[in-house]
C-alpha cells in the first residue's frame, strides 16, 4: 500500500486528525429515569491512508464474548501504526447489556431492525443512528456474535458471498467454517450487503460466558483481515496457513424427537464430524417408564452449534449441522486449528 498521508475524518459530528485515537459518545434515547445513555465508539485513525473498517459487538446484549474480543484488539501493539481507519463499537446494545438480555427494552431484536428509521421504535432509531453515523462511512465490517442463551456456537463465519470482495475477506479471517448464509430481513448483514460493504459475521461461544478458544479465534481473525487489507503488518501472521476452511451453504438444526433428558454420545466440543445415520444423542424419560429415543445425523457434516441444556422439549433445537463430505480429514483439521489458536498470543 502506498504510504499516502491520511486526512481528518468526521464521525458522529467529531473531527479526528490523522494519527489520533478518539473516543466518541454516540447519544441514545434516555432511560425512563431520564438517565442519559450513549455508545462509546473508538476511532483509530492512522497517519497513512487506507481502508475504513468497523468492528461491531453486542448487537445482542447478552453476547459478552464479543466485548472481550474487542478489548484484546485494543491491546494490540499494531494499533499504534495502523493505516486507514478502524472503528470499534465494544457494546452497541447497552440497554440489553445492562439487563443481560438479548433484546432492547422494547423487546425488539436490534439485528432485525436495520437500517431503521428516525421516527420508529427504540430499536429502529438505534439502528438508523448506527447506519447513518458509523456504518455508511466504512468500506468493510466485522460483526461479532455468539450463540443464543442455552446454545454454544463453534467458531464460524456467516457471510453473503455474492457481495463483491466478501469471499477473499472471509478466507483472510481464516475461520474453520464459512457459511454462505441467506440474508435475513433487517439484519446488519443485509443492510451492509445493500451498501456493497463486505461484512463478516463471526459466531463463536455462548451467551453470558467467555470462551477462550472463540475469543482467541476472533482476535486472530480480525488481525488477519486487517493484515490482508494492508492496514497493519503483524509478524505473528507472517507464516501462511496450510489449513483450508469448510465452505458450505447447507446447514440444518436437528430437533428433539421427544421430550426428556438429553445424553450426548460424544464430546462435540472436541469431535465435530458426524456421519449420516450416526446416533448423536439419546433422549431419556426422566421417570424411566418409556425407552430412550435416538437423535440421528440427517447427513454427513460438522456440528457448528448445539444446546448446552440437558433438558429438552419435543421440537427443541439440539444440533446445528453444516453439510460436508470432508469427514476423513475434518476432525484432524479442527485439531490442528485448535492447536494453532491455542498458540496464538492474543
Amino acid at each position: 500500500m502506498k504510504n499516502n498521508k491520511n486526512k481528518a475524518i468526521t464521525i458522529a459530528g467529531v473531527d479526528i486528525e490523522p494519527g489520533k485515537h478518539a473516543i466518541v459518545k454516540l447519544p441514545l434515547a434516555d432511560l425512563y429515569t431520564q438517565t442519559e445513555m450513549s455508545i462509546p465508539i473508538h476511532i483509530f485513525h492512522g497517519k497513512s491512508a487506507g481502508p475504513k473498517v468497523f468492528i461491531s459487538s453486542v448487537i445482542h446484549g447478552d453476547e459478552i464474548n464479543s466485548v472481550e474480543i474487542v478489548r484484546r484488539v485494543h491491546a494490540q501493539r499494531w494499533l499504534k501504526h495502523i493505516n486507514g481507519t478502524l472503528i470499534t463499537l465494544p457494546i452497541i446494545n447497552v440497554y440489553g447489556f445492562m439487563l443481560r438480555s438479548r433484546y432492547l427494552p422494547d423487546r425488539r431484536d436490534l439485528n432485525r431492525s436495520f437500517p431503521g428509521s428516525q421516527s420508529g421504535s427504540l430499536a429502529a432509531r438505534l439502528a438508523n443512528t448506527l447506519t447513518t453515523e458509523i456504518f455508511s462511512h466504512c468500506q468493510y465490517g466485522i460483526d461479532l456474535h455468539t450463540g443464543a442463551y442455552g446454545r454454544i456456537n463453534f467458531p464460524q463465519l456467516r457471510v453473503n458471498l455474492s457481495t463483491p470482495g466478501t469471499k477473499k475477506l472471509a478466507k483472510a479471517f481464516d475461520a474453520p467454517v464459512i457459511i454462505d448464509a441467506q440474508l435475513r430481513d433487517g439484519s446488519l448483514r443485509q443492510v451492509a450487503s445493500e451498501m456493497n460493504i463486505p461484512i463478516l459475521v463471526y459466531e463463536g461461544g455462548e451467551a453470558l460466558r467467555f470462551n477462550e478458544l472463540c475469543i482467541r479465534m476472533g482476535v486472530r481473525g480480525i488481525t488477519k483481515v486487517l493484515d490482508y487489507l494492508g492496514m497493519i503488518e503483524s509478524p505473528l501472521l507472517s507464516k501462511a496457513t496450510l489449513l483450508k476452511p469448510l465452505i458450505t451453504k447447507h446447514t440444518r438444526w436437528v430437533r428433539a424427537c421427544d421430550s426428556g433428558m438429553l445424553q450426548f454420545c460424544k464430546d462435540f466440543t472436541k469431535k465435530f464430524a458426524v456421519k449420516k445415520g450416526e446416533t448423536l444423542a439419546y433422549i431419556h424419560d426422566p421417570f424411566q417408564v418409556n425407552p430412550p429415543q435416538k437423535i440421528k445425523a440427517p447427513f454427513n457434516g460438522v456440528v457448528i452449534g448445539l444446546t448446552n441444556l440437558p433438558v429438552v422439549n419435543e421440537g427443541d433445537a439440539v444440533f446445528n449441522i453444516a453439510s460436508t463430505q470432508r469427514l476423513k480429514t475434518l476432525d484432524a483439521y479442527i485439531d490442528d486449528m485448535r492447536d494453532e489458536i491455542t498458540q496464538f498470543d492474543s
